[in-house]
């Protein structure tokens, strides 16, 4: 592994307007599916933050309390300038990020991993040896996370089937089999039952625990 010490890598978050985030969470969780997108993004910026090859997590945002969450767990806030995508706001991240620290690798990583684990991200970045690499998230269609060595362009094709369109492109996929919490993206209840099972950070934690005593009737917001 590469020296940890060295920190090559900057991460590109992109996170929605929590508003809209989501949606197929909805039918579960009606109400509390604003404050689990909010909480999914902040414990995969705090995991992020705490693996020792990455230097700096740049969040890719328009939403101000998103921004003003993960400003406090010491990410950067970008502005989505471009306002028009997944993609374009993965660009206008990878963008700034080679502006602002030349010479390192840049990486685009889904804001919807609440049972992120540093060590297993960690693992994940020093197997990323290849001009562009990606890992493949656990329905094996999509893909959590995409990294591109210093001075090549990241190239991102996030969307459906985004795994077949990463490997088309050449990047190279990442078959490590110990990395379950980087490719345990959440987007239904069944996902995030599994990343419960998995262990989420204290954000989606606390998230849950509100979901829990609604549905108890215990005190708590109301369903």
């Amino acid at each position: 592994m590469a020296d940890l010490q060295v920190a090559p890598w900057i991460l590109a978050i992109p996170v929605k307007r929590t508003a809209i985030a989501k949606s197929r969470l909805a039918p579960a969780y009606p109400q509390h599916r604003p404050e689990l997108a909010r909480a999914f993004a902040v414990d995969t910026t705090a995991a992020a933050l705490a693996s020792p090859l990455v230097r700096a997590v740049l969040v890719v945002t328009d939403d101000p309390v998103v921004a003003a969450d993960v400003t406090a767990v010491g990410a950067r806030v970008v502005p989505d300038l471009p306002g028009a995508g997944l993609n374009e706001a993965l660009l206008h991240g990878a963008t700034v990020a080679a502006a602002e620290f030349p010479g390192n690798a840049v990486a685009a990583l889904s804001a919807d991993l609440p049972a992120l684990r540093p060590a297993e991200l960690t693992a994940a970045l020093a197997a990323c040896v290849a001009p562009r690499s990606f890992v493949v998230d656990l329905p094996g269609t999509g893909t959590t996370l995409l990294a591109a060595a210093p001075g090549v362009a990241l190239d991102p094709r996030f969307g459906v089937g985004s795994a077949l369109a990463h490997q088309a492109s050449g990047a190279v996929p990442i078959e490590l089999t110990t990395i379950e919490s980087v490719r345990r993206d959440v987007d239904t209840a069944a996902d995030l039952a599994h990343a419960v099972q998995l262990g989420v950070g204290p954000a989606t934690a606390d998230v849950m625990s509100l979901v829990l005593g609604a549905a108890t009737g215990t005190e708590g917001l109301a369903c």
